[in-house]
Protein backbone atom coordinates (compact mmCIF):
# COMPACT_ATOMS: atom_id res chain seq x y z
CA UNK A 1 0.00 0.00 0.00
CA UNK A 2 1.41 3.38 -1.01
CA UNK A 3 2.21 5.77 1.83
CA UNK A 4 3.72 9.24 1.74
CA UNK A 5 6.42 10.67 4.02
CA UNK A 6 7.86 14.17 3.95
CA UNK A 7 11.34 15.40 4.77
CA UNK A 8 13.29 18.36 3.42
CA UNK A 9 14.16 18.23 -0.27
CA UNK A 10 17.73 19.44 -0.75
CA UNK A 11 18.75 18.28 -4.24
CA UNK A 12 16.49 18.32 -7.30
CA UNK A 13 15.43 15.25 -9.22
CA UNK A 14 13.47 12.01 -8.87
CA UNK A 15 14.86 8.65 -7.75
CA UNK A 16 12.89 5.39 -7.73
CA UNK A 17 14.52 2.23 -6.44
CA UNK A 18 15.04 -0.25 -3.63
CA UNK A 19 16.23 0.83 -0.20
CA UNK A 20 19.77 0.02 0.90
CA UNK A 21 20.99 1.06 4.34
CA UNK A 22 24.32 2.58 5.26
CA UNK A 23 26.85 0.22 6.85
CA UNK A 24 26.55 -0.22 10.61
CA UNK A 25 28.57 2.13 12.79
CA UNK A 26 31.61 0.76 14.61
CA UNK A 27 30.77 -0.85 17.95
CA UNK A 28 32.21 0.56 21.16
CA UNK A 29 35.53 -1.20 21.87
CA UNK A 30 35.89 -3.00 25.22
CA UNK A 31 37.35 -1.01 28.12
CA UNK A 32 40.20 -3.33 29.10
CA UNK A 33 43.50 -2.35 30.73
CA UNK A 34 46.89 -3.00 29.17
CA UNK A 35 50.25 -3.47 30.96
CA UNK A 36 52.42 -0.34 31.14
CA UNK A 37 55.07 -1.91 28.90
CA UNK A 38 52.56 -2.11 26.02
CA UNK A 39 51.64 1.59 26.11
CA UNK A 40 54.29 2.72 23.64
CA UNK A 41 53.29 0.05 21.13
CA UNK A 42 49.60 0.99 21.45
CA UNK A 43 50.41 4.67 21.01
CA UNK A 44 52.24 3.80 17.81
CA UNK A 45 49.22 1.81 16.58
CA UNK A 46 46.97 4.79 17.29
CA UNK A 47 49.24 7.23 15.43
CA UNK A 48 49.49 4.89 12.43
CA UNK A 49 45.69 4.51 12.28
CA UNK A 50 45.16 8.26 12.49
CA UNK A 51 47.65 8.92 9.68
CA UNK A 52 46.14 6.17 7.53
CA UNK A 53 42.62 7.55 7.94
CA UNK A 54 43.78 11.10 7.23
CA UNK A 55 45.59 9.90 4.10
CA UNK A 56 42.46 8.02 2.99
CA UNK A 57 40.28 11.11 3.42
CA UNK A 58 42.74 13.21 1.41
CA UNK A 59 42.88 10.54 -1.31
CA UNK A 60 39.07 10.47 -1.50
CA UNK A 61 39.10 14.24 -1.78
CA UNK A 62 41.62 14.15 -4.62
CA UNK A 63 39.37 11.70 -6.48
CA UNK A 64 36.24 13.74 -5.87
CA UNK A 65 37.75 17.17 -6.60
CA UNK A 66 35.92 20.48 -6.32
CA UNK A 67 34.18 21.46 -3.12
CA UNK A 68 34.16 17.87 -1.86
CA UNK A 69 37.95 17.89 -1.85
CA UNK A 70 38.07 20.91 0.43
CA UNK A 71 35.53 19.43 2.85
CA UNK A 72 37.45 16.14 3.10
CA UNK A 73 40.78 17.89 3.58
CA UNK A 74 39.25 19.78 6.49
CA UNK A 75 38.02 16.47 7.92
CA UNK A 76 41.54 15.00 7.60
CA UNK A 77 42.84 17.95 9.62
CA UNK A 78 40.26 17.09 12.27
CA UNK A 79 41.70 13.55 12.48
CA UNK A 80 45.21 14.94 12.94
CA UNK A 81 44.33 17.56 15.56
CA UNK A 82 47.40 17.67 17.86
CA UNK A 83 45.39 18.17 21.06
CA UNK A 84 43.12 15.26 20.22
CA UNK A 85 46.06 12.98 19.45
CA UNK A 86 47.77 14.05 22.69
CA UNK A 87 44.63 13.14 24.62
CA UNK A 88 44.57 9.70 22.95
CA UNK A 89 48.18 9.11 23.95
CA UNK A 90 47.52 10.24 27.54
CA UNK A 91 44.69 7.74 27.84
CA UNK A 92 46.84 4.94 26.46
CA UNK A 93 49.64 5.86 28.89
CA UNK A 94 47.33 5.12 31.85
CA UNK A 95 46.16 1.75 30.53
CA UNK A 96 43.72 2.13 27.61
CA UNK A 97 44.09 0.15 24.42
CA UNK A 98 44.66 2.17 21.26
CA UNK A 99 41.08 1.73 20.09
CA UNK A 100 39.60 2.56 23.50
CA UNK A 101 41.85 5.58 23.87
CA UNK A 102 40.67 6.89 20.49
CA UNK A 103 37.03 6.19 21.32
CA UNK A 104 37.14 7.96 24.71
CA UNK A 105 39.20 10.94 23.50
CA UNK A 106 36.82 11.53 20.60
CA UNK A 107 33.84 11.17 22.97
CA UNK A 108 35.22 13.95 25.18
CA UNK A 109 35.88 16.18 22.17
CA UNK A 110 32.43 15.36 20.81
CA UNK A 111 30.81 16.59 24.03
CA UNK A 112 32.74 19.85 23.78
CA UNK A 113 31.60 20.40 20.20
CA UNK A 114 27.98 19.53 20.94
CA UNK A 115 27.86 22.27 23.59
CA UNK A 116 30.03 24.86 21.84
CA UNK A 117 27.42 26.68 19.79
CA UNK A 118 25.66 26.23 16.50
CA UNK A 119 28.54 25.90 14.08
CA UNK A 120 30.81 23.57 16.04
CA UNK A 121 27.87 21.38 17.06
CA UNK A 122 27.27 20.92 13.35
CA UNK A 123 30.65 19.20 13.03
CA UNK A 124 29.68 16.29 15.33
CA UNK A 125 28.66 14.03 12.43
CA UNK A 126 32.01 14.66 10.73
CA UNK A 127 33.87 13.91 13.98
CA UNK A 128 31.92 10.68 14.51
CA UNK A 129 32.85 9.54 11.03
CA UNK A 130 36.56 10.17 11.67
CA UNK A 131 36.35 8.26 14.97
CA UNK A 132 34.57 5.32 13.35
CA UNK A 133 37.16 5.09 10.60
CA UNK A 134 40.09 5.13 13.04
CA UNK A 135 38.51 2.59 15.41
CA UNK A 136 37.55 0.32 12.50
CA UNK A 137 41.14 0.32 11.27
CA UNK A 138 42.44 -0.49 14.76
CA UNK A 139 39.89 -3.31 15.23
CA UNK A 140 40.53 -4.69 11.75
CA UNK A 141 36.85 -4.58 10.76
CA UNK A 142 35.28 -3.13 7.58
CA UNK A 143 34.85 0.62 7.42
CA UNK A 144 31.29 1.84 7.90
CA UNK A 145 30.05 3.25 4.66
CA UNK A 146 28.11 2.91 1.43
CA UNK A 147 26.86 -0.67 0.87
CA UNK A 148 28.18 -2.85 -1.93
CA UNK A 149 25.59 -3.44 -4.66
CA UNK A 150 25.62 -4.33 -8.33
CA UNK A 151 22.15 -2.86 -8.82
CA UNK A 152 21.11 0.81 -8.47
CA UNK A 153 19.49 1.70 -5.15
CA UNK A 154 18.29 4.52 -2.89
CA UNK A 155 20.64 4.96 0.08
CA UNK A 156 19.18 5.41 3.58
CA UNK A 157 21.28 6.67 6.48
CA UNK A 158 20.98 8.46 9.79
CA UNK A 159 23.38 10.99 8.36
CA UNK A 160 26.02 10.94 5.63
CA UNK A 161 29.58 11.99 6.34
CA UNK A 162 31.32 14.02 3.64
CA UNK A 163 33.71 11.12 2.98
CA UNK A 164 30.75 8.96 1.94
CA UNK A 165 28.83 11.60 0.00
CA UNK A 166 31.87 12.77 -1.97
CA UNK A 167 32.41 9.44 -3.70
CA UNK A 168 28.84 8.35 -4.30
CA UNK A 169 28.51 6.80 -7.74
CA UNK A 170 25.43 8.39 -9.38
CA UNK A 171 25.17 5.32 -11.62
CA UNK A 172 24.46 3.17 -8.57
CA UNK A 173 23.16 5.56 -5.90
CA UNK A 174 19.96 6.87 -7.45
CA UNK A 175 19.32 9.18 -4.51
CA UNK A 176 19.62 9.29 -0.74
CA UNK A 177 17.48 9.95 2.31
CA UNK A 178 18.74 10.80 5.80
CA UNK A 179 17.10 11.18 9.21
CA UNK A 180 19.38 14.05 10.25
CA UNK A 181 20.86 17.07 8.47
CA UNK A 182 19.43 20.23 7.01
CA UNK A 183 19.23 22.00 3.66
CA UNK A 184 22.64 23.64 4.15
CA UNK A 185 24.56 20.72 5.69
CA UNK A 186 27.74 19.48 4.03
CA UNK A 187 25.96 16.42 2.64
CA UNK A 188 23.18 18.52 1.11
CA UNK A 189 25.65 20.85 -0.56
CA UNK A 190 27.69 17.95 -1.94
CA UNK A 191 24.53 16.18 -3.14
CA UNK A 192 23.61 19.21 -5.20
CA UNK A 193 27.13 19.34 -6.60
CA UNK A 194 26.82 15.66 -7.64
CA UNK A 195 23.33 16.13 -9.06
CA UNK A 196 21.98 13.29 -6.86
CA UNK A 197 18.35 13.69 -5.64
CA UNK A 198 18.32 13.92 -1.85
CA UNK A 199 15.92 14.36 1.06
CA UNK A 200 17.11 15.04 4.63
CA UNK A 201 15.50 15.44 8.07
CA UNK A 202 13.06 12.56 7.49
CA UNK A 203 12.09 11.12 10.91
CA UNK A 204 12.00 7.33 10.89
CA UNK A 205 13.93 6.95 7.65
CA UNK A 206 16.00 4.19 9.25
CA UNK A 207 12.82 2.13 9.78
CA UNK A 208 12.30 1.66 6.03
CA UNK A 209 12.95 -2.03 5.41
CA UNK A 210 15.86 -3.14 3.24
CA UNK A 211 14.64 -3.80 -0.30
CA UNK A 212 11.51 -1.64 0.00
CA UNK A 213 10.81 0.30 -3.19
CA UNK A 214 10.54 4.04 -2.63
CA UNK A 215 10.22 7.08 -4.88
CA UNK A 216 12.16 10.17 -3.79
CA UNK A 217 11.32 13.69 -4.95
CA UNK A 218 14.35 15.79 -4.12
CA UNK A 219 12.48 19.00 -4.96
CA UNK A 220 9.45 18.62 -2.68
CA UNK A 221 10.99 16.38 -0.01
CA UNK A 222 8.26 13.76 -0.54
CA UNK A 223 8.98 10.04 -0.18
CA UNK A 224 6.44 7.59 -1.62
CA UNK A 225 6.76 4.13 -0.05
CA UNK A 226 5.78 1.25 -2.37
CA UNK A 227 4.50 3.71 -4.99
CA UNK A 228 1.76 2.56 -7.32
CA UNK A 229 2.43 2.06 -11.00
CA UNK A 230 0.48 5.24 -11.67
CA UNK A 231 2.57 7.28 -9.20
CA UNK A 232 5.84 5.93 -10.64
CA UNK A 233 4.73 6.75 -14.18
CA UNK A 234 3.62 10.22 -13.10
CA UNK A 235 6.96 10.99 -11.41
CA UNK A 236 9.05 9.53 -14.24
CA UNK A 237 7.06 11.51 -16.81
CA UNK A 238 7.51 14.73 -14.85
CA UNK A 239 11.25 14.07 -14.49
CA UNK A 240 11.61 13.38 -18.22
CA UNK A 241 9.70 16.55 -19.11
CA UNK A 242 11.85 18.57 -16.75
CA UNK A 243 15.05 17.16 -18.25
CA UNK A 244 13.88 17.97 -21.79
CA UNK A 245 12.96 21.52 -20.79
CA UNK A 246 16.34 22.04 -19.16
CA UNK A 247 18.30 20.85 -22.18
CA UNK A 248 16.27 23.07 -24.51
CA UNK A 249 16.97 26.27 -22.61
CA UNK A 250 20.28 28.09 -22.37
CA UNK A 251 21.62 31.62 -22.11
CA UNK A 252 21.40 34.31 -19.43
CA UNK A 253 18.85 34.19 -16.64
CA UNK A 254 15.74 36.19 -17.46
CA UNK A 255 12.03 36.27 -16.75
CA UNK A 256 9.60 35.66 -19.61
CA UNK A 257 9.22 39.42 -20.17
CA UNK A 258 12.97 40.04 -20.41
CA UNK A 259 13.87 41.14 -16.87
CA UNK A 260 17.50 40.03 -16.45
CA UNK A 261 18.52 38.03 -13.39
CA UNK A 262 22.16 36.93 -13.76
CA UNK A 263 22.64 33.30 -12.69
CA UNK A 264 26.01 32.82 -11.03
CA UNK A 265 27.83 29.87 -9.47
CA UNK A 266 29.06 29.20 -5.95
CA UNK A 267 32.59 27.72 -6.08
CA UNK A 268 35.17 26.65 -3.56
CA UNK A 269 38.17 26.74 -5.88
CA UNK A 270 39.41 25.97 -9.41
CA UNK A 271 38.08 22.40 -9.21
CA UNK A 272 34.48 23.65 -9.20
CA UNK A 273 34.90 25.82 -12.30
CA UNK A 274 34.32 23.26 -15.12
CA UNK A 275 30.85 22.33 -13.83
CA UNK A 276 29.95 26.01 -13.49
CA UNK A 277 31.03 26.77 -17.05
CA UNK A 278 29.17 23.72 -18.39
CA UNK A 279 25.98 24.81 -16.59
CA UNK A 280 26.17 28.21 -18.30
CA UNK A 281 26.96 30.25 -15.20
CA UNK A 282 27.28 33.94 -16.04
CA UNK A 283 30.04 34.30 -13.49
CA UNK A 284 30.75 33.48 -9.86
CA UNK A 285 28.54 34.90 -7.14
CA UNK A 286 30.43 33.32 -4.25
CA UNK A 287 34.07 32.23 -4.39
CA UNK A 288 34.71 30.69 -0.96
CA UNK A 289 38.40 31.33 -0.35
CA UNK A 290 38.62 29.77 3.13
CA UNK A 291 39.33 26.30 1.77
CA UNK A 292 42.66 27.56 0.45
CA UNK A 293 43.57 28.53 4.02
CA UNK A 294 42.43 25.21 5.54
CA UNK A 295 45.32 23.37 3.85
CA UNK A 296 47.52 24.48 6.76
CA UNK A 297 45.88 25.71 9.96
CA UNK A 298 49.23 26.91 11.32
CA UNK A 299 49.92 29.67 8.80
CA UNK A 300 48.26 31.57 5.97
CA UNK A 301 49.07 30.52 2.39
CA UNK A 302 51.69 32.61 0.65
CA UNK A 303 50.71 35.49 -1.59
CA UNK A 304 52.02 33.51 -4.60
CA UNK A 305 49.86 30.47 -3.78
CA UNK A 306 46.80 32.68 -3.38
CA UNK A 307 47.44 34.49 -6.67
CA UNK A 308 47.61 31.17 -8.57
CA UNK A 309 44.34 29.87 -7.09
CA UNK A 310 42.46 33.13 -7.64
CA UNK A 311 43.70 33.60 -11.21
CA UNK A 312 42.59 30.07 -12.18
CA UNK A 313 39.01 31.03 -11.31
CA UNK A 314 39.14 34.54 -12.74
CA UNK A 315 40.47 33.31 -16.10
CA UNK A 316 37.46 31.01 -16.55
CA UNK A 317 35.01 33.93 -16.77
CA UNK A 318 36.33 36.53 -19.23
CA UNK A 319 34.03 39.56 -19.22
CA UNK A 320 32.07 37.84 -16.44
CA UNK A 321 31.49 38.84 -12.84
CA UNK A 322 33.45 37.05 -10.11
CA UNK A 323 32.53 37.84 -6.50
CA UNK A 324 35.17 36.74 -4.03
CA UNK A 325 34.46 36.35 -0.33
CA UNK A 326 37.54 37.07 1.74
CA UNK A 327 38.51 34.54 4.37
CA UNK A 328 35.61 33.49 6.60
CA UNK A 329 37.52 31.88 9.47
CA UNK A 330 36.25 30.98 12.91
CA UNK A 331 33.26 28.96 14.15
CA UNK A 332 33.37 25.67 12.17
CA UNK A 333 36.53 26.75 10.30
CA UNK A 334 39.04 27.48 13.09
CA UNK A 335 42.60 28.40 12.11
CA UNK A 336 45.35 28.25 14.70
CA UNK A 337 47.04 31.40 13.43
CA UNK A 338 43.84 33.44 13.32
CA UNK A 339 41.01 32.37 15.61
CA UNK A 340 40.87 32.23 19.43
CA UNK A 341 40.98 28.73 20.90
CA UNK A 342 38.95 29.39 24.04
CA UNK A 343 35.78 31.12 22.87
CA UNK A 344 32.67 29.87 24.69
CA UNK A 345 30.52 30.25 21.55
CA UNK A 346 32.65 30.64 18.40
CA UNK A 347 29.65 31.18 16.10
CA UNK A 348 28.89 34.35 18.05
CA UNK A 349 32.48 35.40 18.60
CA UNK A 350 35.47 36.47 16.54
CA UNK A 351 34.52 35.12 13.14
CA UNK A 352 34.82 36.31 9.54
CA UNK A 353 35.62 40.01 9.15
CA UNK A 354 36.16 40.32 12.89
CA UNK A 355 39.09 37.88 12.68
CA UNK A 356 40.56 39.69 9.69
CA UNK A 357 40.36 43.10 11.31
CA UNK A 358 42.22 41.64 14.30
CA UNK A 359 44.89 40.36 11.85
CA UNK A 360 45.19 43.11 9.21
CA UNK A 361 48.30 41.52 7.68
CA UNK A 362 46.28 38.44 6.65
CA UNK A 363 43.57 40.61 5.09
CA UNK A 364 46.12 42.86 3.37
CA UNK A 365 47.93 39.87 1.82
CA UNK A 366 44.67 38.40 0.52
CA UNK A 367 43.49 41.69 -0.98
CA UNK A 368 46.90 42.24 -2.58
CA UNK A 369 46.87 38.71 -4.02
CA UNK A 370 43.41 39.29 -5.49
CA UNK A 371 44.53 42.56 -7.03
CA UNK A 372 47.55 40.93 -8.66
CA UNK A 373 45.54 37.89 -9.82
CA UNK A 374 43.13 40.14 -11.72
CA UNK A 375 45.80 42.20 -13.46
CA UNK A 376 45.48 42.04 -17.24
CA UNK A 377 42.24 40.08 -17.16
CA UNK A 378 38.94 41.44 -18.58
CA UNK A 379 37.04 40.09 -15.58
CA UNK A 380 34.72 42.13 -13.35
CA UNK A 381 36.20 41.43 -9.92
CA UNK A 382 34.14 42.12 -6.81
CA UNK A 383 35.29 41.41 -3.27
CA UNK A 384 33.07 41.10 -0.21
CA UNK A 385 33.45 40.68 3.52
CA UNK A 386 31.66 38.00 5.57
CA UNK A 387 29.80 38.62 8.82
CA UNK A 388 29.34 42.39 8.47
CA UNK A 389 27.25 43.64 11.38
CA UNK A 390 27.04 47.40 10.83
CA UNK A 391 28.33 50.46 8.99
CA UNK A 392 31.55 50.52 11.04
CA UNK A 393 32.40 47.00 9.81
CA UNK A 394 31.62 47.97 6.23
CA UNK A 395 33.80 51.07 6.44
CA UNK A 396 36.72 49.16 7.94
CA UNK A 397 36.59 46.65 5.08
CA UNK A 398 36.24 49.33 2.39
CA UNK A 399 39.19 51.21 3.87
CA UNK A 400 41.31 48.04 3.81
CA UNK A 401 40.41 47.47 0.14
CA UNK A 402 41.46 51.01 -0.77
CA UNK A 403 44.68 50.78 1.23
CA UNK A 404 45.59 47.58 -0.64
CA UNK A 405 45.06 49.38 -3.96
CA UNK A 406 42.34 46.94 -4.99
CA UNK A 407 40.78 47.90 -8.32
CA UNK A 408 37.44 46.18 -7.77
CA UNK A 409 33.99 46.73 -6.35
CA UNK A 410 33.80 45.89 -2.66
CA UNK A 411 30.71 44.81 -0.82
CA UNK A 412 29.24 43.26 2.31
CA UNK A 413 27.52 39.97 3.02
CA UNK A 414 24.18 40.12 4.81
CA UNK A 415 24.27 37.17 7.20
CA UNK A 416 23.43 38.91 10.47
CA UNK A 417 19.91 40.34 10.97
CA UNK A 418 21.37 43.72 11.99
CA UNK A 419 22.94 44.04 8.53
CA UNK A 420 19.56 43.54 6.85
CA UNK A 421 17.84 45.97 9.19
CA UNK A 422 20.51 48.63 8.58
CA UNK A 423 21.34 47.75 4.97
CA UNK A 424 21.00 51.29 3.66
CA UNK A 425 23.53 52.54 6.22
CA UNK A 426 25.98 49.80 5.22
CA UNK A 427 25.54 50.65 1.53
CA UNK A 428 26.90 54.14 2.16
CA UNK A 429 30.29 52.46 2.62
CA UNK A 430 30.21 49.60 0.07
CA UNK A 431 28.99 49.09 -3.49
CA UNK A 432 26.88 45.95 -3.24
CA UNK A 433 25.23 43.45 -0.88
CA UNK A 434 25.14 39.67 -1.07
CA UNK A 435 22.70 37.72 1.07
CA UNK A 436 24.07 34.55 2.67
CA UNK A 437 20.69 33.02 3.44
CA UNK A 438 22.17 29.95 5.19
CA UNK A 439 23.74 31.95 8.01
CA UNK A 440 21.04 34.62 7.93
CA UNK A 441 18.44 31.92 8.66
CA UNK A 442 20.34 30.33 11.51
CA UNK A 443 21.13 33.66 13.17
CA UNK A 444 17.56 34.90 12.69
CA UNK A 445 15.92 31.78 14.15
CA UNK A 446 18.71 30.53 16.48
CA UNK A 447 18.53 27.26 14.53
CA UNK A 448 21.71 25.33 13.73
CA UNK A 449 21.83 24.59 10.01
CA UNK A 450 23.19 21.07 10.68
CA UNK A 451 20.49 19.91 13.12
CA UNK A 452 17.53 18.10 11.61
CA UNK A 453 15.33 18.71 14.65
CA UNK A 454 15.15 22.43 13.84
CA UNK A 455 15.08 22.09 10.04
CA UNK A 456 11.72 23.86 9.76
CA UNK A 457 13.45 27.02 11.03
CA UNK A 458 16.26 26.64 8.50
CA UNK A 459 13.74 26.64 5.67
CA UNK A 460 14.50 29.69 3.48
CA UNK A 461 10.76 30.04 2.79
CA UNK A 462 10.24 31.31 6.34
CA UNK A 463 8.36 34.64 5.93
CA UNK A 464 10.60 36.38 8.50
CA UNK A 465 13.64 35.54 6.39
CA UNK A 466 11.87 36.80 3.25
CA UNK A 467 11.16 40.05 5.11
CA UNK A 468 14.90 40.50 5.75
CA UNK A 469 15.68 39.78 2.10
CA UNK A 470 13.10 42.39 1.06
CA UNK A 471 14.56 44.99 3.43
CA UNK A 472 18.03 44.46 1.96
CA UNK A 473 16.83 44.57 -1.64
CA UNK A 474 14.76 47.71 -1.03
CA UNK A 475 17.77 49.43 0.56
CA UNK A 476 19.96 48.53 -2.42
CA UNK A 477 17.37 49.80 -4.89
CA UNK A 478 17.08 53.08 -2.96
CA UNK A 479 20.87 53.52 -3.13
CA UNK A 480 21.08 52.49 -6.81
CA UNK A 481 23.21 49.45 -5.96
CA UNK A 482 22.95 45.67 -6.39
CA UNK A 483 21.79 43.03 -3.93
CA UNK A 484 22.32 39.36 -4.80
CA UNK A 485 21.65 36.08 -3.03
CA UNK A 486 24.48 33.55 -2.74
CA UNK A 487 22.97 31.28 -0.09
CA UNK A 488 21.33 27.94 -0.80
CA UNK A 489 17.92 29.65 -1.11
CA UNK A 490 18.86 30.64 -4.67
CA UNK A 491 19.01 26.97 -5.74
CA UNK A 492 15.25 26.46 -5.22
CA UNK A 493 13.67 27.33 -8.62
CA UNK A 494 10.33 28.45 -7.16
CA UNK A 495 12.01 30.46 -4.43
CA UNK A 496 14.31 32.00 -7.05
CA UNK A 497 11.21 33.54 -8.63
CA UNK A 498 10.10 34.90 -5.25
CA UNK A 499 13.57 36.33 -4.57
CA UNK A 500 13.42 38.02 -7.98
CA UNK A 501 10.04 39.46 -7.02
CA UNK A 502 11.53 40.78 -3.78
CA UNK A 503 14.01 42.83 -5.81
CA UNK A 504 17.11 40.63 -5.69
CA UNK A 505 19.35 41.49 -8.65
CA UNK A 506 21.34 38.22 -9.08
CA UNK A 507 21.20 34.62 -7.90
CA UNK A 508 24.20 32.40 -7.14
CA UNK A 509 24.03 28.66 -6.46
CA UNK A 510 25.69 25.29 -6.96
CA UNK A 511 26.28 24.62 -10.66
CA UNK A 512 23.82 21.70 -10.80
CA UNK A 513 20.91 23.99 -9.84
CA UNK A 514 21.47 26.63 -12.53
CA UNK A 515 19.53 24.87 -15.35
CA UNK A 516 16.51 24.33 -13.06
CA UNK A 517 16.44 27.95 -11.97
CA UNK A 518 16.96 29.26 -15.52
CA UNK A 519 14.06 27.17 -16.85
CA UNK A 520 11.67 28.18 -14.06
CA UNK A 521 12.44 31.91 -14.22
CA UNK A 522 11.79 31.87 -17.97
CA UNK A 523 8.17 30.78 -17.37
CA UNK A 524 7.05 33.87 -15.46
CA UNK A 525 6.95 37.65 -15.83
CA UNK A 526 8.50 39.98 -13.31
CA UNK A 527 4.99 41.06 -12.24
CA UNK A 528 4.07 37.44 -11.50
CA UNK A 529 7.24 37.05 -9.44
CA UNK A 530 6.38 40.20 -7.48
CA UNK A 531 2.86 38.96 -6.75
CA UNK A 532 4.24 35.58 -5.65
CA UNK A 533 6.71 37.38 -3.35
CA UNK A 534 3.92 39.42 -1.75
CA UNK A 535 1.84 36.29 -1.20
CA UNK A 536 4.76 34.46 0.40
CA UNK A 537 5.52 37.33 2.78
CA UNK A 538 1.87 37.49 3.83
CA UNK A 539 1.95 33.85 5.00
CA UNK A 540 2.59 32.70 8.56
CA UNK A 541 4.80 29.68 7.92
CA UNK A 542 7.33 28.40 5.41
CA UNK A 543 4.92 25.81 4.03
CA UNK A 544 2.11 28.36 3.68
CA UNK A 545 4.53 30.74 1.93
CA UNK A 546 5.57 28.05 -0.55
CA UNK A 547 1.96 27.08 -1.29
CA UNK A 548 0.88 30.72 -1.65
CA UNK A 549 3.68 31.51 -4.10
CA UNK A 550 3.00 28.36 -6.09
CA UNK A 551 -0.67 29.28 -6.24
CA UNK A 552 0.07 32.72 -7.66
CA UNK A 553 2.49 31.41 -10.27
CA UNK A 554 0.18 28.59 -11.35
CA UNK A 555 -2.73 30.99 -11.70
CA UNK A 556 -4.84 29.36 -8.98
Amino acid sequence: METTLRGVGVSHGVAIGEVRHMGTAVLEPPAKQIPAEEAEREQGRARQAVEAVAADLIARGNLAGGEAQHVLEAQAMMAQDPELIADVERRIAVGSTAERGVYDAFAAYRALLANAGEYLAGRVADLDDVRNRIVARLLGVPMPGVPDSDEPYVLIARDLAPADTALLDPALVLGFVTEEGGPTSHSAILARALGVPAVVALPGAGELAEGTVIAVDGSTGEIFVEPSAEKRAEMESAAAARKAALSALSGPGTTSDGHKVPLLANVGGPGDVPAAVEAGAEGVGLFRTEFLFLDDSKQAPSEEKQIAAYRAVLEAFPEGRVVVRVLDAGADKPLDFLTPADEPNPALGVRGLRSLLDHPDVLRTQLTALSKAAQGLPVHLEVMAPMVADRADAKAFADACREAGLQAKFGAMVEIPSAALRARSILREVEFLSLGTNDLAQYTFAADRQVGAVSRLQDPWQPALLDLVALSAEAARAEGKSCGVCGEAASDPLLACVLTGLGVTSLSMGAASIPYVRATLAKYTLAQCERAASAARAADSAEEARVAAQGVLSGE
